[in-house]
């Protein structure tokens, strides 16, 4: 890569950093904010705990997408060794680990029986 794109490219990877913390951050602050309201409004503590738990959850997966982005910046166009490729490939593998649990746990159910909750919803509509 031209010596003149690695600056550009640092910024870029950091400021991608930068918004990927702000994103977990931001979303904690408003996950707070709306389950403190929840409860004000009356909601009770065991609904308005799940509501911050599913929010919680999409906040630290739409953050950790912005960090991963920056990590494959980073490896394909200002270091690519192998030593960061296997860094990359490590983050991978523990982000979508990560994500799943996550999914797993804001959803209630396993990604693939998506498609039945759907179907069950609909069919409890019809009726």
């Amino acid at each position: 890569m031209e010596e003149s794109f690695s600056p550009a490219l640092h910024l870029i990877t950091r400021a991608i950093e930068i918004g990927g913390i702000a994103v977990i951050v931001l979303g904690l602050l408003g996950a707070t904010i709306a389950v403190l309201w929840q409860v004000l409004q009356g909601r009770s503590g065991l609904e308005a705990f799940g509501l911050y738990r599913s929010n919680v959850g999409r906040a630290i997966l739409l953050g950790l997408e912005f960090l991963v982005a920056a990590d494959i910046i980073n490896t394909v166009a200002i270091d690519p060794t192998l030593q960061s490729l296997l860094v990359l490939g490590g983050i991978v593998l523990i982000r979508t680990f990560l994500s799943f649990s996550l999914e797993v746990e804001i959803e209630g159910r396993w990604p693939w029986d998506r498609h039945k909750g759907e179907s069950e919803r609909s069919s409890s509509r019809s009726s």
